[in-house]
């Protein structure tokens, strides 16, 4: 009887699987792989500094008091903290140096607020920024009476400063994303958001940026598990949403 048991138990969970595409046949599906007769990683050369900016999905409560590098306390438990460890992991004799300085509530002009200290002073070779959910949240909820516009204005105005500040720093801009049938986020976001995510892409092109695609890596998601498999809110990263985010960022930068 037992056994007969684990073996129904196992052919249902073999079938559920199934209809589960595995986190890198997602990003796949979505961002295209480069030649594989390229070296990988090209922007990241041995020594090079990597900072990690943005919001709370980026913060993902991380240890602010010491804010070290290459330091597990220090980057939290998201996508940054994924696609760090599998840089210092791949890349070993490159002696990287990577932070985490994402603040949980940020917008474009608290980025700004910060930037001396917490980009300009680490001289990053590599700087990747995930801004842009709170701007809109923020104006939806009555906490913050910024537009797209200015959000726009914002970042092209950081951005600037940033090259001026440290010319030759290679720029990721990733997707502010949304899910919906979540807790926190309805079909009322999409409208609004996409124009968020249009100014970001428009920044991205822009100032040469590479861009990873979230929102279409969570559309694609979905697909194979329910939205809160991925984002309980729509918006903060579940365990498989933080590793589906590194896949992609680490595809788009390889």
């Amino acid at each position: 009887m037992m056994n007969l048991t684990r073996r129904k138990f196992l052919t249902r969970s073999a079938a559920g699987a199934a209809t589960l595409a595995s986190i890198p046949a997602i990003v796949s599906a979505v961002v295209p792989a480069h030649s594989e007769a390229k070296e990988k990683y090209l922007t990241i050369k041995k020594g090079d500094v990597i900072l990690f900016q943005g919001d709370s999905i980026t913060d993902a409560g991380r240890d602010k008091e010491k804010e070290l590098a290459n330091n597990a306390v220090s980057f939290g438990q998201g996508y940054a903290f994924l696609a760090a460890s599998a840089l210092l992991n791949t890349l070993a004799e490159k002696e990287l140096t990577i932070y985490n300085r994402g603040i949980s509530g940020n917008k474009v002009y608290q980025l700004a607020e910060r930037w001396q200290k917490d980009c300009l002073d680490l001289k990053p070779d590599v700087l990747s920024i995930l801004i842009g959910v709170n701007d809109y949240w923020h104006q939806r909820n009555g906490h913050y009476d910024g537009t797209v516009e200015v959000y726009e204005n914002d970042f092209r105005k950081l951005l600037t400063h940033t090259n001026e500040t440290l010319p030759g720093i290679n720029l990721v801009i990733c997707e502010p994303f949304y899910v919906t049938g979540t807790s926190a986020v309805d079909e009322t976001w999409a409208e609004p958001m996409k124009q968020y995510q249009a100014a970001a892409k428009k920044i991205a092109k822009e100032f040469g940026a590479l861009w990873v695609p979230f929102q279409a890596v969570y559309d694609e998601a979905v697909k194979h598990a329910p939205p809160a498999y991925w984002t309980g809110d729509g918006v903060h990263p579940a365990m498989p949403g933080a590793q589906l985010m590194a896949e992609a960022w680490l595809r788009v930068v390889e």
